[in-house]
């Protein structure tokens, strides 16, 4: 993939650390990449200007302006990237608010490389979505790439931290893993780790087969689901 079919990303954020950080984040998720980053909503903008510019990791509390009231300027001045809000403030109204000036995910402080990247992720995927949608149920599962699974939605047993973690491992194995792979990476027992995985292909973020070749019942090998049109 080349720099000009990667997404570009533009870290909005006033902590130096913070914004080196995210760029870093940023720089290591396939597809994406990091065109530059700004202390102030002013930098933002001008940043903006002169540079091609498909998503904003914004910060909501800059120091010259809001992140929502930056984001409302942007486009009333034309500007069409989407938002992905940085924010530790858990007020829904703002999250309301933020629906209708292209805000498409909310990532809360403080936050793992795990979570961005999966926001970034199903960003990705969503975005990759095209043609025309053949009912109700392709359209709601377009939409539903956005979100990510709550917590509270989970079966019995299963915790979210530990869900990311496999989540994370499952995604980064091109060929993908049997349940006894993914739990010697995770640190966690092959029937545990066959539980998350069956979460997901129940979810429908992942999918198996049956590996053949070898004496005795064939091991199931998990894979990621990846979106259309994204890097296997």
């Amino acid at each position: 993939m080349t720099s000009e079919q990667r997404i570009r990303v533009l870290v909005v954020e006033d902590d130096p650390v913070a914004a080196d950080a995210h760029v870093m984040y940023v720089g290591r998720v396939p597809g994406f990449v990091a065109v530059g980053k700004a202390h102030t909503g002013a930098e933002a903008r001008r940043m903006l200007d002169r540079t091609p510019v498909d998503l904003l990791l914004l910060d909501l509390h800059l120091p010259d302006v809001h992140g929502l009231r930056l984001a409302r300027s942007l486009r009333a001045a034309g500007h069409h990237a989407d938002v992905v809000a940085v924010t530790s403030a858990r007020d829904l109204a703002v999250v309301r608010e933020g629906v209708s000036l292209g805000v498409v995910q909310y990532v809360l402080k403080p936050f793992t490389f795990a979570t961005l990247r999966d926001r970034l992720v199903r960003y990705a995927e969503f975005r990759a979505a095209a043609g025309e949608a053949g009912g109700q149920a392709e359209v709601d599962r377009a939409l539903a790439t956005l979100r990510a699974p709550s917590p509270a939605t989970l079966p019995k047993g299963l915790s979210a931290p530990t869900l990311e973690r496999v989540t994370g491992v499952l995604r980064e194995a091109e060929e993908g893993l049997t349940a006894a792979g993914v739990g010697e990476a995770v640190g966690i027992s092959r029937i545990t780790a066959r539980r998350y995985l069956e979460h997901l292909v129940d979810a429908g973020r992942a999918d198996r087969s049956p590996l053949y070749g070898q004496v005795g019942r064939p091991e199931l090998v998990y894979r990621w689901m990846r979106g259309p049109g994204r890097e296997r």
